[in-house]
């Protein structure tokens, strides 16, 4: 009679059942951790958002100045035909496109994502305008009145703002934006002459 071995499975079903389990014991320790992780990450989010009023006031009129001037500084490169004016205008679409840049980063992290707008009121009284109807109101409303707010602003913020990150980037942008207020200043002066 042939001999037929047989095999106990015990030994198999043991090893999956301990198997199963020692998986299962992990599975809490790695959702866990993720909801750790995850409510530490809510919770960095929730600080950095806690601006100030004064604070994300600066944020907000300093996202409008900058997007104001690259607005009417692209119509100016359209309506102007005044090489001064156009060079000035280039010049401030350069330079206020790093700004804004520099500024939407710090806004982001505190949680602000909406991108400036510009004044709708300056875009539209310059918008109609051509030649040196234009050029005298480009330089009246924005290259000198709208430079001399956003000095005001920005020395403002680089003296009294209380987030660090805001205040080092107001205190960076100011020379900057007083540089082209002095520009603003002497391109009025020599339309003024001419």
């Amino acid at each position: 009679m042939p001999t037929t071995s047989c095999k106990s499975p015990w030994p198999q079903v043991l090893a999956a059942a301990s198997f199963v389990l020692a998986a299962a014991s992990l599975t809490p320790t790695v959702s866990s951790a993720q909801s750790d992780e995850a409510a530490s990450a809510s919770a960095r989010a929730a600080q950095s958002q806690q601006l100030s009023a004064a604070n994300q006031q600066f944020v907000q009129d300093a996202g409008t100045a900058g997007a104001t001037e690259i607005a009417a500084s692209k119509l100016a490169l359209k309506n102007s035909s005044d090489k001064q004016v156009k060079d000035f205008a280039q010049r401030m679409i350069a330079d206020h496109t790093r700004l804004t840049r520099n500024l939407d980063v710090i806004a982001k992290r505190h949680g602000i994502t909406a991108p400036p707008s510009a004044d709708s009121s300056v875009i539209g009284s310059l918008q109609n305008l051509k030649g040196v109807d234009f050029n005298k109101a480009y330089i009246e409303q924005v290259a000198v009145g709208g430079h001399q707010k956003a000095v005001d602003l920005f020395r403002k913020e680089s003296e009294s703002g209380n987030d660090s990150a805001l205040k080092a980037a107001a205190a960076k942008a100011l020379p900057v934006i007083s540089h082209h207020f002095a520009m603003a200043q002497q391109l009025a002066k020599n339309k003024a002459a001419s």
